[in-house]
């Protein structure tokens, strides 16, 4: 996402000056890849101290983001971040008072919003199409199906399965739609209440004996949710698990899953909408579909990730007006990774004084109010009540 892209794009303004990971075999990886000769560091204090960086990107497993941004910002960095920003609310209070104490930058990286389609609704809510904003509807789903990258079964390969490290799909996952809502109709989440199952993932719907990992199950032939890592994931996990154990073929029927795959969340904005929403990591296929509401009128928008239906070349926005006619926007469908988005977050992250009108760029308190979204729905699953999201931000 980063590595390599500054290497080969971003020399006039950006250098990487180091590199600190928990296993020095997959860091010694990264420095190969990206092909800049750097010093990999097991201590993250000496590298701050050593390369004294005016950055620090942050790619760690979602519940350690905390403690790299609240230190990168204690020892005068800026901070760069991947989503989610963090993963509880305790974590996300400790980070807004740690900007607020040393003065720095927290970006949040959001490449969903810079991706064209999702950019084309932004303006078309922000020109009024629809007028004031009264509902969302909101569903994301995540497939199954091998053929099509099963990327919905790969969040319960890998530590994403367990709530301590992710948050749940709720907050990893969702921190995106969340965020992209939050943006969308320029309102703040307020109240949230959810439901969540785990429905086809776990020891309770286990196919066959849990055998830990499929690269040495026995089952692996006859087992749809079986698993062969890549040449890269071998490369850069298989050959390193010596340094910290971390497996990323581990059996999607473990024993120690606790995480959702089914979830339905109700949120009431700040401004008057109410949204409902769902994520499925059991699907045929992978995509989104999204109703917006309005005084003048309804959007309408649906994007195909993978399946039959995402070989179309477009995307297309429909504004239904309260005179029977419609309207269609049809976006071409973007080059690269996320739609197109990352190597515009690229631009916007690595480069000054690029004009934002739209405001894509997402600081601090965006990615407080998409992760707050996420653990509210985890709180109201657990304990089976509304939440304030007002409460959990004064802890």
């Amino acid at each position: 996402m980063y590595g390599v892209p500054m290497a080969k794009d971003f020399t006039d303004v950006a250098e990487l000056c180091g590199v600190f990971d928990v296993n020095p075999g997959r860091a010694r990886v990264f420095v190969e890849k990206v092909g800049v000769d750097m010093p990999i560091y097991e201590d993250f204090d000496k590298m701050i101290a050593e390369t004294k960086p005016d950055y620090v990107i942050v790619t760690t497993v979602d519940a350690f983001h905390s403690d790299y941004i609240v230190r990168s910002l204690e020892l005068g960095c800026n901070v760069i971040t991947e989503k989610p920003m963090t993963t509880d609310e305790h974590k996300c209070r400790a980070i807004l008072d740690a900007k607020e104490k040393y003065g720095k930058d927290v970006v949040v990286t959001f490449n969903y919003r810079f991706a064209p389609f999702k950019t084309k609704i932004k303006e078309l809510l922000n020109d009024g199409v629809i007028g004031d904003i009264y509902s969302v509807h909101f569903e994301w789903m995540l497939d199954r199906v091998k053929k099509l990258g099963a990327h919905g079964t790969s969040y319960f390969r890998r530590w994403n399965a367990r709530m301590a490290k992710s948050g749940g799909l709720l907050v990893h996952k969702s921190t995106h739609h969340f965020d992209l809502v939050n943006w969308w109709i320029n309102q703040k989440p307020a109240k949230v209440s959810a439901f969540g199952k785990l429905n086809l993932y776990g020891a309770k719907h286990a196919l066959y004996p849990n055998t830990t990992r499929c690269c040495e199950c026995k089952y692996a032939k006859e087992c749809v949710f079986s698993y062969e890592l890549t040449p890269i994931e071998v490369e850069y996990y298989k050959n390193n698990e010596k340094f910290d154990g971390y497996w990323k073929d581990k059996c999607v029927f473990a024993d120690d899953i606790d995480i959702y795959d089914t979830m339905a969340v109700n949120v009431e904005y700040d401004g008057g909408a109410v949204m409902s929403y769902c994520l499925n990591a059991t699907t045929p296929y992978e995509g989104w579909k999204i109703v917006i509401n309005g005084s003048k009128g309804r959007l309408e928008a649906t994007e195909y990730e993978t399946g039959f239906q995402a070989r179309r070349p477009d995307d297309v926005v429909k504004i239904f007006d309260l005179n029977d006619n419609v309207t269609e926007y049809h976006v071409t469908r973007g080059g690269g990774d996320h739609g197109g988005g990352d190597q515009r977050i690229r631009e916007m992250i690595f480069r000054e004084n690029i004009p934002d009108p739209l405001g894509h760029k997402a600081g601090t308190m965006d990615g407080a109010y998409s992760i707050l979204v996420g653990v509210a729905a985890n709180k109201s699953i657990k304990e089976g009540k509304i939440i304030s999201i007002d409460d959990l931000l004064k802890g």
